[in-house]
């Protein structure tokens, strides 16, 4: 099968209105109704307005512990001149809840009245229906409680079966069925069965399509992975076509000789996109099969997302006959350039978190595989076809995937990488549930310039001075010399050589790099393991030009270490922690110091008092972060240095 030739790429709105408008003019919608039982009920959608049969409360009662009197009994009554009413006659003690008896119209409660020899004295005249609960306060009977198309929440599920309504009338749910395809995939239970080699994968976009479509309310088959030839696919979507309203096919929606979606679908029935100008999700494919929608996802995760979001939703919206939940949205400050090509709607997944009064806006790596660019992200921003990108310091939109509230109590941490500040998280997570760390990842000295300009509460750095040979202060009074700062150690670590198991290729010294059979992987600019790198390049002499792989960088040591460990590079410069923790060798080359540095306005926040109750008292993070390999707690929690 020869190259597949891609039809107009449609834009983003041009794409919308095809889906929308073909799915309105071929399918029924929204779908018939089912009668269900109330209490089964949460999340489904009401196909008609619901009617309370009774009135709630259905009879007279006390709102309060008392008396009950006729309330034409006190209208006389004064502080001067009291009134006597005799118990059991003119005045019934009641309790809350209790049916209010015959004949009596009003509840006097009980710390307002003098008990005397069989009377009660009272001092004021009380109203009809003073401290009663009426017929039908709640509820009354006949009127609407839910209308259509609505949501059902739990407390409305209350509220039907207080006022006699034990059955409800709601939509179907949408069936949906999920069908992955690609020869090279293996299910999970698979993959841990029989392992994993080259080229095989493992299949979760399933999992997190149906997780996406079950929270929405669809109702999710999801169906073999079906490899990847034509008859495979085709009799695929033939069984899903009969048992399902709607087909998702994940992954077969790009340009490579084995995708055949796009010529199966054209048999079935009708494509009308096949490919959209969007980042990430460009080779998105819809078509209508038996007048059903058959939309082809692509395999990468975060492209299947975002096409989730965006095309998926709309349609079981319109099964359902109701809007579903949207993101929250804020505004805030990107905290750094954020290029993007022109006629593709992009968008970009985020870190946010307020500082001061402003929320920072920190974007996330943008590949179309990086699973946990959105595992992290607390949201998203949308960059329009017609824009270039955003300047560092814009005022940008939002779409958050966590609430608000949660923002607001987020630590920002932007500067260098240590694997220590994942253990703080989870430490502040368990003991301040309400409180967040997000860890920007930009260098050491991207961090003191976040502090500088007021974006970050806290920084990491181990920017180490040539001319002095110190840690951090000498920058730290360069760069912020009229900023009250405290600098908080860390840890102590080593900093070396990550290398493969057994060191193949015998690599101990900055020497060895610039060696033909040598392949480096770097960290970026600005970062204090570059700053360390070249300073010992500068002192042996040896130009960056001279090193293989010098030009590749990684934000992470985490990233230096899988570099090395998938064979990319066959070294790099990292700590000690992240070579043990993917079982590499590690040749230690001098030990640094890892600093916090934290502005002296901030110093009184809840969340940055809890990120020092962490470091400085808890004994088992400390355990813990020693057990990491390559650190040393000997200063942790102690002030360096203040201005």
């Amino acid at each position: 099968m020869g190259k597949k030739v891609f039809h107009e790429i449609l834009s983003l709105e041009e794409a919308l209105h095809s889906l929308i408008q073909n799915f309105k003019q071929r399918v029924f919608h929204p779908l018939p109704a089912e009668k269900i039982k109330v209490k089964e009920a949460l999340g489904r959608v009401t196909a008609e307005p619901v009617f309370a049969k009774r009135s709630s409360p259905y009879f007279h009662s006390a709102a309060m512990d008392g008396y009950a009197v006729h309330s034409k009994d006190t209208f006389n009554a004064t502080e001067k001149d009291p009134v006597l009413l005799k118990i059991g006659e003119q005045a019934l003690w009641i309790e809350t809840g209790d049916p209010l008896p015959e004949g009596f119209d009003a509840v006097i409660p009980v710390e307002e009245v003098n008990v005397k020899e069989g009377f009660i004295e009272i001092y004021k005249s009380y109203p009809p229906y003073h401290d009663v609960r009426p017929v039908g306060e709640d509820i009354v009977a006949t009127e609407m409680i839910i209308p259509e198309n609505h949501f059902i929440r739990p407390f409305e599920i209350g509220a039907m079966l207080a006022s006699g309504i034990l059955e409800v009338v709601v939509r179907k749910k949408p069936k949906v069925g999920i069908i992955p395809t690609g020869s090279e995939l293996l299910t999970p239970e698979e993959a841990e069965k029989e392992g994993l080699n080259p080229p095989s994968l493992i299949e979760y976009n399933s999992s997190v399509l149906k997780g996406l479509l079950e929270k929405d309310g669809a109702e999710v088959k999801v169906y073999p992975i079906a490899k990847d030839d034509e008859f495979s696919i085709k009799s695929s979507i033939e069984k899903a076509l009969i048992e399902n309203d709607m087909v998702l096919l994940n992954a077969g929606s790009g340009y490579g000789k084995e995708d055949f979606t796009y010529k199966v679908l054209s048999e079935l029935g009708e494509v009308i996109i096949n490919g959209v100008a969007i980042k990430p999700g460009k080779p998105f494919i819809a078509s209508f099969c038996k007048n059903k929608p058959v939309l082809g996802i692509p395999g990468y995760p975060v492209s299947a997302i975002f096409c989730y979001q965006l095309f998926v939703r709309p349609l079981i919206e319109l099964y359902l006959g109701a809007k579903l939940p949207k993101e929250e949205k804020i505004k805030g400050l990107l905290s750094r350039q954020l290029s993007s090509p022109v006629g593709v709607d992009e968008f970009v997944r985020v870190k946010v978190g307020k500082v001061g009064e402003k929320y920072i806006v920190s974007p996330l790596g943008r590949g179309a595989g990086l699973l946990m660019s959105v595992v992290r992200a607390d949201g998203y921003l949308w960059i329009p076809a017609g824009i270039e990108g955003f300047s560092p310091g814009k005022e940008v939109e939002v779409f958050l995937w966590r609430n608000k509230e949660e923002i607001d109590y987020t630590l920002v941490c932007i500067g260098s990488h240590d694997n220590t500040l994942d253990v703080v998280y989870n430490f502040l997570r368990r003991k301040y549930p309400h409180i967040s760390l997000s860890s920007a990842h930009v260098g050491s000295m991207g961090g003191l310039i976040a502090i500088k300009k007021g974006e970050a509460h806290l920084a990491g750095t181990h920017l180490l001075d040539e001319t002095t040979g110190e840690y951090n202060i000498p920058f730290i009074k360069r760069i912020l010399p009229e900023r009250s700062v405290v600098l908080v150690n860390l840890v102590y670590r080593i900093q070396g050589f990550i290398v493969k198991k057994g060191n193949p290729k015998n690599i101990f010294s900055f020497s060895d790099l610039t060696r033909e059979d040598v392949v480096f992987i770097n960290r970026q600019a600005g970062s204090g393991t570059r700053l360390l790198l070249d300073k010992h390049l500068k002192d042996l002499g040896i130009n960056p030009s001279q090193i293989r792989g010098y030009d590749q960088e990684e934000y992470t040591h985490m990233g230096v270490a899988q570099a090395v460990a998938s064979g990319r590079a066959d070294v790099g410069l990292g700590i000690y922690a992240a070579a043990k923790a993917l079982d590499l060798d590690f040749i230690p080359l001098a030990e640094e110091r890892y600093d916090i540095l934290i502005p002296k306005e901030f110093l009184d926040l809840e969340m940055v008092q809890a990120f020092l109750d962490i470091i400085r008292n808890d004994e088992e993070f400390k355990k813990m972060v020693v057990n990491l390999g390559g650190y040393d707690v000997r200063h942790m929690g102690k002030i360096i240095y203040e201005n």
